[in-house]
């Protein structure tokens, strides 16, 4: 195999879809008898490979990794504490290597999701993402900021809603938060279950749901690649109480965040104030 792309971008694709073909022939290979045993292996391999072609091509740069030890570790700020590396990197990549392992390893599931983002110093975005790619292995797909997705067709505007048409929110299929339900019967929503978050964001960016709401726990390797490529579409991303996401902070830890069509946004957004103070 020849040398990666060196655009950052076309890298983060490339890297996502190494990474999501070799999960792939890894289901193929051990089966779903052992799906403890599948899960941790996915784990190991996709971060094992991802973790050598950034040393091999990136080694300059940081990384921060789910399955990298102390990763959710909160790093002290006070002056002359010990401080992760990436805290004082100009360029980090975050990456969570399979996002979504139950569904990894249920036969059949397509809901599950390789992340690889970059987070730079001097970015121009207000998150500080500035490439990333969500690969969708068992869906044959990968999302890229290099080629981000048109925008989804407005299936749902604040006017049609209110004339009949349901906004399709994104929940979790075995972690919903406690308030959704009430929030989705207030805006006229329906609940899609799905899987991993990085499933549910591409879900957001292709069209087929309207938006995703989490609350409830989430670090930054969740969100960051699918943040990257919906806001490189167009899309709305933030906090719930509509603030900022940011990333490679000291505390890795983002609990909650709101990604779903503009136009929805101001809607979402008033019902989440309501819900959730």
């Amino acid at each position: 195999m020849g040398s990666p792309p060196t655009i950052d971008g076309a890298f983060a694709r490339w890297l996502a879809d190494r990474a999501g073909q070799a999960l792939v022939g890894l289901r193929e290979e051990l089966g779903f008898g052992d799906q403890a045993a599948l899960k941790s292996a996915g784990d190991k391999v996709s971060h094992d490979l991802i973790r050598a072609e950034l040393t091999r091509w990136r080694p300059q740069d940081a990384v921060l990794s789910e399955e990298d030890e102390g990763s959710r570790l909160a790093w002290a700020a006070e002056a002359g504490a010990d401080t992760a590396p990436r805290l004082t990197s100009d360029r980090v990549w975050i990456i969570d290597p399979l996002d979504g392992t139950r569904e990894f390893a249920e036969t059949g599931r397509v809901d599950w999701a390789v992340h690889v983002a970059l987070w730079a110093r001097n970015a121009p975005t207000p998150h500080g993402l500035v490439a990333g790619a969500v690969g969708l292995p068992a869906q044959q797909r990968v999302l890229g900021t290099d080629y981000p997705p048109g925008y989804p067709p407005a299936m749902v505007t604040t006017a049609t809603a209110d004339a009949g048409r349901t906004i399709r929110l994104a929940a979790s299929r075995s972690r919903p938060p406690a308030f959704l339900t009430d929030l989705a019967t207030e805006v006229g929503a329906q609940l899609v279950p799905m899987g991993s978050a990085g499933a549910k964001i591409a879900a957001v960016i292709t069209g087929e749901v309207d938006a995703y709401i989490h609350a409830g726990g989430q670090y930054e390797w969740d969100s960051a690649a699918p943040v990257a490529v919906a806001t490189a579409t167009g899309l709305h991303a933030s906090r719930i109480d509509g603030s900022t996401l940011k990333y490679n902070e000291a505390n890795p830890r983002l609990p909650d965040l709101l990604v779903c069509r503009k136009d929805l946004a101001s809607r979402l957004l008033a019902a989440l104030r309501q819900h959730c103070g």
